[in-house]
């Protein structure tokens, strides 16, 4: 028999009805002799309120306290899943991430996994109970409460299941697989039966919601066998990400992503001299700022003008880090906008395909569509563009029309 790590996401355990059906399936799983690791978000909406209520007191609330607070979410999950379990008489136990010894760095609302320690999990799984696991968040070594940031429970899924040898990892969702683009923005989008690692993460990185980046990265790093399904029909096939050598079929093309969430910022009259850039992008990574996209303007009268990317939650403290030097670097003038989206497209096979590029621009520049900054990766090509009047959408269906990602299982 298996050791079977789930993760189920807010939606999933949003009701109590929810939880109930939660349960039922991990007993049939159960029932036939697998071994179960159950990670869970907060009940949709859960964390979304939890935020609401600390804006009655601090515009920028301390991170050590966000992380207390918020941490209280899938604390309701497990324990309810617990509970529901139990009724079926299923022996279960629930654990918050310090209860399961998963050790993070100190970045509060941004940790990282570092270890997790497994000596209780085997005890538990040696005694026949289902492990629930809250997802999102672990403890320092110091004995700190901490957050994984957005797409934590799926990252604490991965990393259990790295931890633990499970032979598969699946994330039940809200959609019933890896689309080849956001079904909500495209018309005609195909379920993808396999994805690599490589394009997955990249599309998780440029902003498809399915799974998060990190939670990739460890299946990768630690070849977990993942798959993403469906938690509202579990009868249908989900997608396996897997590595290269085992996709049946490559397509130039895979997928497609679009992020919204992503603000602009520019820096006037930077010195053109050695360190110059090294102090704005240490200061902003010091500052946990996630850099992207950065293009540098023809030096003129030797200064430079840059300009780079950002989540969109994040400019605030970008900018307030540039302000701090601006003077020290001459800068004239530091500005940004959030009225910008990034579209990607994603594919293995671009590395042996040349043009793929040219042809995302050119169906662009065929809808009236301007780009504002472009990176490219083996596998991957990003455009900043204007988010106003659905250009965004408009440019998500141009792209899959034009490289017909409505046949790629066909």
């Amino acid at each position: 028999m298996a050791l079977i790590v789930q993760k189920y996401g807010g939606t999933s355990v949003g009701t109590v009805e929810r939880v109930k059906c939660v349960a039922k399936h991990i007993e049939s799983f159960r029932k036939a002799g697998h071994d179960m690791i159950i990670t869970v978000s907060a009940p949709s909406g859960v964390t979304d309120k939890l935020i609401e209520l600390t804006k009655n007191f601090d515009k920028k609330p301390p991170t050590r306290e966000m992380d207390v607070l918020l941490s209280t979410g899938e604390q309701i999950s497990i324990a309810l899943l617990a509970m529901a379990l139990n009724d079926l008489g299923i022996p279960s136990v629930s654990m918050t991430g310090s209860q399961m010894g998963i050790m993070t760095t100190n970045a509060h609302m941004k940790a990282r996994i570092n270890y997790i320690k497994t000596e209780k999990i085997r005890k538990e799984l040696d005694e026949g109970k289902v492990i629930i696991v809250a997802g999102f968040q672990g403890i320092t070594e110091e004995g700190e409460i901490t957050t994984l940031g957005r797409g934590g429970s799926d990252t604490t899924a991965v990393a259990v299941a790295a931890a633990t040898n499970a032979d598969l990892c699946e994330i039940y969702t809200d959609v019933d697989g890896v689309y080849t683009a956001d079904p909500r923005m495209v018309q005609n989008t195909s379920k993808l039966a396999m994805i690599t690692h490589d394009e997955m993460l990249e599309l998780a990185s440029l902003g498809a919601k399915v799974l998060h980046p990190r939670s990739v990265e460890i299946a990768k790093i630690h070849d977990v066998r993942l798959c993403v399904r469906s938690s509202f029909d579990t009868t249908k096939e989900g997608t396996f990400v897997v590595s290269r050598e085992q996709l049946e079929k490559e397509f130039v093309v895979t997928g497609l992503a679009c992020d919204q969430k992503v603000a602009k910022v520019g820096i006037f009259d930077l010195e053109d001299k050695p360190g110059s850039a090294t102090k704005v992008f240490q200061a902003l990574a010091n500052a946990n700022v996630n850099v992207d996209m950065i293009v540098q303007s023809a030096m003129r009268n030797d200064l430079n003008d840059i300009a780079f990317t950002v989540p969109k939650d994040e400019v605030e403290t970008a900018l307030e880090v540039l302000e701090a030097l601006k003077s020290e670097l001459s800068m004239s003038e530091v500005v940004y906008s959030t009225d910008v989206a990034k579209v990607s497209i994603v594919g293995a096979g671009m590395i042996t395909s040349p043009g793929v590029a040219a042809k995302m621009f050119s169906v662009l520049a065929d809808n009236g569509i301007n780009i504002e900054m472009i990176s490219t990766s083996e596998i991957k090509v990003s455009c900043i563009i204007d988010k106003s009047n659905d250009i965004p959408k408009k440019a998500m269906q141009a792209l899959h029309d034009a490289f017909e990602l409505d046949k790629i299982n066909g």
